[in-house]
């Protein structure tokens, strides 16, 4: 290769993670799939990624659903998710800029970097290979591969093609790129020409690139000149390293691990308040915040939180205590035992041991102007919000959720506010008092006053007046205050008049009213006939008279 072909194709160095999508998959979540099992990712239908027992079984790459499950019938079907490949893929691009910067990521679980520079620091290709997988093998990824070669084309079907997990490491000689692509099968281009070049009898990369750039050149343009190059191992495609972003999120490691949640909260405070300083820097506020705690034995809780205007430091810590105590309910569901003035963390699913790391992250920013207060504030809206908020702090995220959740709610704290009110007057009873006596009379002395069987019959016959009346259009306001006066109705509507009925008995008149005795005792009155209570007719004696005075019809 001529010193024209070397500079279009520098040398180039691929790190590659097989299988990526169902890594991520076993490390990501609360109660992630082992990647031993068969799993097959889709998308549209399709598998894009399968694991090696589903290899094994016969699944491969582009089969539809039904195929792959035919091949395989316990298949893990998972959904493919780009966003859980980037999150999961993230600390390993930080740990490779780490040991080597300028790092380009072609797709989660593939990166490109110059290999000059490594080879320069570390002592030649090979020792930069070997350095760069033993710092991705260092997060815990068991299947690293790492080749360098002239351009990213040929460097990544190196690692792809010439890399076993026994032998994780391929350097391709200087200037023999062409050689080492020209066996490989054309498929490996990805274009949509390789149908053309099956039908064409063109297998190879090797047939492509004795068609020469000319003849690939008038039959397609410039796609055809792109494809003569990298066939021919000249792929003039520079690495275009990243800029790294700014460290975001937050992490506290808590030595040695803690169990209780007030002292996790109280240890969370001044990151939280880092962290939306950081984001306040950016001009950005987090709209999604991601919390996830591991434990002392490795387990992990993860979860996102949303929020409807933007996370402040105070909400933020709200949120890691909702989810410890989440984790709480559920070891006590699981038959844990948790710790003295805090959340139990440990049985059931999710965490169960101490906490040794709490790490928050924003899953969703947006620009801090859309968030900003208005000059004169947003009236009852911002009033609701603060009062809401300051409930569901007190309440946690599933308080309130059902009207019997916050009767039971109102009920656990009556009851608790009832026994230390009631501890905190027996204890300022005087000394001379008894405990026993004394809080008998006063509980009696609180109880109201029970009804006799004669005043709930007095009260049935005037609900069933109340309701003639209704009927008929009697005089409701009138019968509203003496019903507040603490009226008879049932005597004074029958018997007295209209102006008697607005004076109430006082003393022993209406101790003789309510026995039924002396002088203003009255006999009750006959029920009236069926003919006479017949809605919307009046008896003819008493028809154009006035009927508050005489009775009811």
């Amino acid at each position: 290769m001529t010193g024209d072909a070397r500079a279009l194709a520098p040398r180039t160095l691929v790190v590659w993670v097989p299988d990526w999508p169902v890594v991520a998959l076993s490390r990501d979540g609360d109660d992630p799939l082992e990647a031993s099992l068969p799993i097959a990712i889709f998308a549209k239908g399709a598998v894009v990624a399968c694991s090696s027992a589903a290899r094994a079984e016969g699944v491969r790459r582009g089969q539809r659903r039904r195929d792959a499950q035919a091949r395989c019938p316990h298949l893990e079907v998972v959904d493919d998710d780009p966003v859980r490949d980037h999150r999961a893929f993230a600390p390993l691009i930080a740990a490779v800029e780490e040991a080597a910067p300028g790092v380009q990521v072609i797709q989660p679980g593939l990166l490109t970097l110059r290999a000059k520079g490594p080879a320069r620091f570390y002592g030649g290709e090979a020792s930069a290979a070997t350095v760069l997988a033993g710092t991705v093998a260092a997060h815990g990824i068991d299947d690293v591969r790492v080749a360098v070669a002239d351009g990213a084309f040929t460097a990544e079907q190196a690692a792809r093609r010439g890399t076993r997990a026994s032998d994780p490491v391929r350097i391709v000689p200087l200037g023999a790129a062409g050689a080492f692509l020209s066996p490989l099968p054309v498929a490996v281009l990805d274009d949509d020409t390789v149908s053309l070049f099956a039908r064409l009898g063109v297998q190879t990369l090797g047939a492509v690139a004795e068609l020469g750039p000319d003849r690939l050149g008038e039959r397609f343009g410039a796609r055809g000149e792109r494809l003569y190059a990298l066939a021919s191992g000249h792929d003039p495609r520079p690495v275009q390293a990243r800029t790294p972003p700014p460290e975001l999120h937050r992490e506290v490691v808590f030595e040695p691990p803690v169990s209780l949640a007030d002292q996790i909260a109280f240890g969370l405070r001044v990151p939280a308040e880092q962290f939306t300083g950081r984001l306040g820097d950016q001009g950005l506020v987090c709209t999604e915040l991601r919390v996830v705690l591991t434990g002392e034995h490795g387990e992990r809780s993860e979860r996102v939180w949303l929020h409807p205007d933007a996370f402040d430091a105070a909400a933020i810590v709200d949120r890691v205590r909702w989810q410890l105590a989440e984790q709480g309910a559920s070891g006590r569901r699981g038959g844990g035992a948790g710790g003295g003035g805090g959340s139990g963390l440990r049985g059931g699913a999710g965490l169960r041991s101490a906490v040794t790391s709490v790490r928050i992250e924003p899953e969703g920013v947006d620009a801090a102007a859309h968030h900003t207060a208005r000059l004169f504030g947003s009236g009852p809206e911002e009033r609701v919000h603060h009062a809401l908020s300051r409930v569901q702090a007190m309440l946690g995220h599933q308080g309130g959720a059902h009207p019997r959740d916050r009767r039971r709610a109102v009920a656990r704290r009556a009851a608790a506010a009832g026994s230390v009110g009631g501890s905190a007057q027996r204890g300022s009873r005087g000394r001379g008092q008894r405990g026993s006596g004394a809080g008998r009379r006063s509980a009696v002395a609180r109880q109201p006053a029970r009804a006799s069987s004669h005043d709930r019959v007095r009260r049935g016959s005037a609900g069933r007046g109340a309701r003639r009346r209704r009927r008929h259009g009697g005089r409701r306001r009138a019968g509203r205050s003496h019903r507040r006066a603490g009226v008879d109705h049932s005597r004074s509507r029958r018997g007295a008049g209209a102006a008697t009925a607005g004076r109430r008995p006082v003393g022993g008149a209406l101790a003789r009213r309510r026995a039924g005795v002396g002088c203003h005792a009255r006999p009750p009155r006959a029920p009236l006939s069926d003919r006479r209570r017949r809605p919307g007719r009046v008896a003819p004696r008493l028809r154009g008279g006035r009927l508050d005075g005489r009775g009811e019809v």
